[in-house]
């Protein structure tokens, strides 16, 4: 096994980590800066405000968009398994 195979199993990884992780990252992320403008513009700061709609938001991100995101870490592991061969052979 090369160097550049070992840089292009790594990059695919990353790739493959950033697009499963990207739907729950970008939705908490949004629901953390509505939540907090609102905390902001009425002085509320209470910390199960920000916890449980920041919860609520991911959960229903997962339920959307979970099987999917199982699919693409399932192909990517086949993928590997494939690549077994060539890597050591």
């Amino acid at each position: 096994m090369d160097i550049a195979t070992v840089i292009d199993l790594g990059r695919e990884a990353l790739w493959m980590t950033i697009l499963v992780s990207a739907p729950l990252l970008g939705v908490a992320l949004a629901a953390g800066l509505l939540i907090g403008v609102i905390q902001a513009a009425t002085s509320i700061n209470e910390m199960t405000l920000s916890f449980i709609p920041k919860l609520a938001a991911l959960a229903v991100v997962l339920v959307i968009t979970g099987g999917w995101q199982i699919g693409v870490m399932v192909d990517f592991t086949r993928r590997i398994f494939e690549r077994i061969p060539q890597l050591f052979g």
